[in-house]
């Protein structure tokens, strides 16, 4: 575990590595005070209703601790300099700061979520069926990260609309609330998933041959979920907060460890699956230390605070309001996940549902640097947002609008070009690149275009807009591409090619109706609140 000192990286909303400020400075916990001219220059916040400052106080940069708590001296130093930064830095220098450390975590978070299956589609003589025996527990796994997104993609967005109208004091009970509902949901996910595991693996496309490799995975995976939750449940309020490196940092920490555990614990102890899964839960567990440790330290704006643990509606409602939407997102990818399994489990048998492990990768790769392009938005547009300066957030939309359409047409390029090359990272048994070749083609026909469907559901989720975003996520999985699996099949002689095509065929009609949506309603806004100003 990496140590702080006094010459340690200061994490500031933008610019990243500050020396700590000198000043000391505790902030009380306040509603929704106002600086004054005295605090406006010396970047210290007034109490507004709790007592006063004493001259000496004034001079010094001292407060008087309250009953709930103080911020550090230097968190309340740092966060002055957040929210200056979010409010005049410059747009595409700000995204650029916020974005790539975001970007480059979710890189690295989707080699840690890769690397399993690369290795274990190598395993000497059973990789393939290891691989499709892995593939039919990706629902799980990606249930487990939905609800995680659910508590803090949804609580996070709340409290930078809240510290960007000042009110600090609920934007650390969002934080203590989560915190407490994150640890519930874990539990009761892993008692689940580990008593019903073969019953649950079989409905999601296990054969007699897969569920050897699935099972045990499966069961030694949900041991891990409370550190899985923890860690991108929490982050996403360090990056909320503008530490746009530190949320890297816990990323990369968690990634290296299991690259390096993998291969140590599959071939070297000659553990197969069960070492893939043991390697997985050690790296997330050093991980949610390392999250918990940061949010209960000096460097943070926002600190987890036992006062603020439980489950408060009218806290906890808003948050799962808005989290509905990437938690839909999520779970949808899980529904999927089953209704391709099954479905071509019956028309097209194990390898078909390998050559679909494979494809949810490469999908992967294309959607999780958009979403860490997202995550560096989202706190430049809420707090200017709370702010009302409606010119910052339509800049920063379009600018991120423009970068996500050139990545996704970069993806769609090159899975069109070398579909082979990219099926051989995961597999070397010669039927299962083969099928994969030919399958990614009609699979990844329209995720030029997907780059504006991620970056106007995000900015309505950045924005508050619950019910937008989660009319779009359930559009997209549940109205238009779950039925078409199942639908286009009735059409096609090729059953197989028909299952793969309802892909593209729901993402068009989703991003032509995303985008659509976005500029008559959420666009229109900004530009109207903009002329009143």
């Amino acid at each position: 575990m990496m140590k702080h000192t006094e010459q340690e990286e200061q994490p500031v909303a933008i610019q990243g590595e500050q020396p700590e400020p000198v000043h000391s400075g505790n902030r009380p916990e306040t509603d929704k005070g106002s600086l004054s001219p005295e605090a406006s220059q010396g970047g210290n916040r007034p109490e507004t209703d709790k007592g006063s400052l004493s001259p000496e106080a004034s001079q010094g940069g001292n407060r008087p601790e309250t009953d709930k708590g103080s911020l550090s001296p230097e968190a309340a130093q740092s966060g002055q300099q957040d929210e200056n930064k979010l409010a005049v830095m410059p747009v595409g220098k700000l995204l650029l700061s916020l974005a790539a450390p975001a970007i480059a975590a979710q890189i690295v978070n989707l080699l840690y979520n890769m690397v399993d299956r690369i290795y274990i589609g190598h395993i000497p003589g059973v990789g393939a069926m290891a691989l499709t025996g892995l593939g039919v527990t990706l629902p799980v796994i990606m249930l487990v990260a939905a609800f995680a997104s659910l508590i803090g993609f949804g609580g996070a967005p709340r409290a930078s609309i809240a510290m960007g109208k000042g009110d600090y004091e609920t934007a650390e009970k969002i934080l203590g609330n989560c915190v407490f509902t994150l640890v519930c949901v874990a539990v009761a996910l892993t008692a689940g998933f580990f008593v019903y595991a073969e019953p649950i693996l079989y409905a999601f496309g296990a054969s007699a041959d897969t569920i050897g490799y699935a099972a045990p995975y499966m069961r030694i995976y949900v041991c891990g979920s409370i550190c899985v939750l923890l860690t991108t449940g929490l982050n996403a309020f360090i990056t909320s907060q503008g530490f746009a490196s530190v949320g890297m940092k816990t990323v990369m920490i968690g990634a290296g460890l299991n690259i390096i555990l993998d291969p140590i614990f599959i071939f070297g102890f000659h553990m197969g699956v069960r070492g893939a899964a043991l390697a997985t839960i050690l790296s997330q567990a050093v991980s949610a230390v390392w999250v918990v440790r940061f949010l209960c330290g000096s460097k943070t704006i926002l600190h987890i605070r036992r006062s603020n643990f439980g489950f408060r509606f009218k806290i906890m409602g808003p948050v799962l309001a808005l989290g509905v939407s990437p938690f839909i997102m999520q779970s949808t990818e899980s529904l999927l996940s089953v209704c391709f399994n099954t479905s071509l489990q019956r028309y097209g048998g194990d390898i078909a549902v390998g050559a679909m492990t494979i494809l949810a990768s490469v999908m992967q790769f294309s959607m999780m640097p958009l979403q860490g392009l997202s995550q560096g938005m989202q706190p430049i547009v809420s707090f200017n947002y709370g702010a009302n300066n409606m010119e910052r957030v339509r800049k920063v939309f379009l600018l991120t609008l423009r970068c996500c359409l050139c990545y996704s047409l970069l993806i769609w390029g090159i899975s069109m070009l070398f579909p082979e090359a990219l099926a051989q990272i995961f597999a070397s048994d010669g039927d299962t690149v083969e099928y994969t070749r030919w399958a990614m083609r009609i699979y990844m026909a329209a995720s030029g275009i997907f780059g504006a469907q991620i970056a106007c559901q995000q900015t309505f989720v950045a924005l508050g807009k619950a019910v937008h975003s989660l009319f779009l996520a359930v559009l997209r999985k549940i109205i238009l591409l779950i039925p078409m699996i199942f639908i286009l099949p009735l059409f096609f002689e090729d059953k197989v090619f028909a299952v793969f095509l309802a892909e593209p065929v729901s993402d068009t009609l989703a991003v032509l109706t995303t985008v659509t949506l976005f500029f008559s309603t959420a666009w229109r806004m900004m530009k109207g609140q903009e002329s009143e100003k």
